[in-house]
């Protein structure tokens, strides 16, 4: 399975590395990443805030899921148009997601 992770700070880097300890994640992509997180994942170097822009990585990559770390993309409608487009986001909706950005 090839899982995207999207963000770049702590709690992001602590999801990228418990996914790649999975047997089952072959590949693991993170955008933007950081420094701890390249380590266990090819970074790419996309906002986690460029909702178009993360659309067309996870198409590229074929992203088999996308985990959603930060508040921000989560209430602009990440894991929504993911969803729109036929791909698998874990994360709330942007409805649910305002609660965490307010």
């Amino acid at each position: 399975m090839k899982v995207l992770v999207i963000g770049g700070g702590g709690r992001e880097h602590a999801l990228a590395w418990k996914l790649s300890q999975s047997p089952r994640v072959k590949k693991l992509y993170a955008a933007p990443g950081n420094a701890g997180i390249a380590q266990v994942a090819e970074c790419r170097p996309v906002s986690a805030e460029d909702l178009p822009g993360l659309l067309a990585l996870a198409r590229e990559i074929k992203a088999d899921l996308t985990v959603v770390g930060p508040d921000n993309p989560l209430a602009m409608g990440v894991v929504d148009l993911f969803e729109k487009n036929g791909l698998r986001a874990f994360g709330p909706g942007a409805s649910a997601a305002r609660f965490e950005s307010s």
